[in-house]
């Protein structure tokens, strides 16, 4: 399989390819393995549950799951200081951080980008990594920015949660100003977190591709070094899209009990979570 992927021409598309339509609903190469990747998290999950509420013994990469999501679950605790908000709000960021690692790992398979079907009067590639397609990063970051809104509206009501944005510029225009700047970054967050994830997994692929067509039939050695780092890579890239999320729904939550807290501070507090990503790699 990697001899096929070295023999293989480099053919990059930034846009999934549609394989075939059901109705008039396309269907894209990201999108078949997108599915596989959330049934395959929900196996695991499902399997993981059994396993803990039937106390049977557990093998290794059910023990794995466990100790990471007890690590996770212990950060969002740590962000969100109010236990009971912090107990509803970690399956979400938890679940991302899964369900975004898996998908990762699923779009460097061997099998990504080697595999064609005839569409028409042209191959498309049969599968391709969910995370590489800028719709899969952009349906996450709108629903961690949304999640984050519903939640501040569950702890400070609508009309509570909207006073972070509107506010009357004749009594308050620092205020008002400040407010605007909020819709701005609320879009910004939206944005960087939707780029940023593309960004890298979309040149991990093109990595792992240039790699096996320059190394030719050296690929077996090459590759697999690569493919380490690539599987470090997603864990990094999974874990940043897990605390981002988490600090937003943190800041939307006490935005109103911390008034100073301002978009200085979530630009800061991205920061510090982007510059320890950079170390560790």
């Amino acid at each position: 399989m990697l001899l096929q992927i070295a023999n293989a021409t480099p053919h990059i598309d930034i846009a999934a390819e549609e394989v075939f339509r059901i109705g008039f609903i396309p269907v894209t190469n990201s999108m078949i393995l997108n599915i596989f990747s959330l049934f395959l998290t929900a196996f695991i999950f499902l399997k993981i549950s059994k396993e803990l509420k039937n106390q049977k013994r557990r093998g290794f990469v059910s023990r794995l799951f466990i100790w990471i999501y007890s690590a996770l679950r212990k950060q969002v605790f740590e962000i969100i200081p109010d236990r009971n908000i912090a107990r509803i709000v970690a399956p979400i960021p938890i679940t991302m951080f899964f369900f975004i690692m898996i998908s990762y790992y699923l779009g460097i398979l061997p099998i990504v980008g080697t595999i064609s079907v005839g569409n028409g009067d042209h191959m498309v590639h049969l599968f391709r990594g969910p995370a590489s397609d800028l719709n899969f990063t952009l349906g996450l970051a709108i629903v961690s920015i949304v999640g984050a809104q519903i939640y501040a509206i569950k702890v400070h009501g609508f009309f509570g949660n909207l006073s972070r944005y509107i506010r009357n510029p004749l009594t308050d225009p620092a205020g008002a100003f400040e407010g605007l700047l909020e819709i701005i970054a609320e879009f910004s967050r939206m944005i960087s977190l939707t780029l940023r994830l593309f960004g890298n997994v979309f040149a991990g692929e093109i990595l792992i591709t240039m790699i096996a067509f320059l190394s030719g039939y050296g690929s077996p050695i090459a590759l697999p070094i690569f493919y380490l780092f690539e599987l470090f890579i997603g864990a990094i890239q999974s874990y940043i899209f897990f605390m981002l999320t988490t600090i937003f729904t943190s800041l939307g939550v006490a935005h109103l009990e911390h008034s100073e807290t301002s978009s200085s501070d979530t630009q800061k507090m991205e920061g510090e979570v982007i510059k320890t990503s950079k170390q560790n790699n």
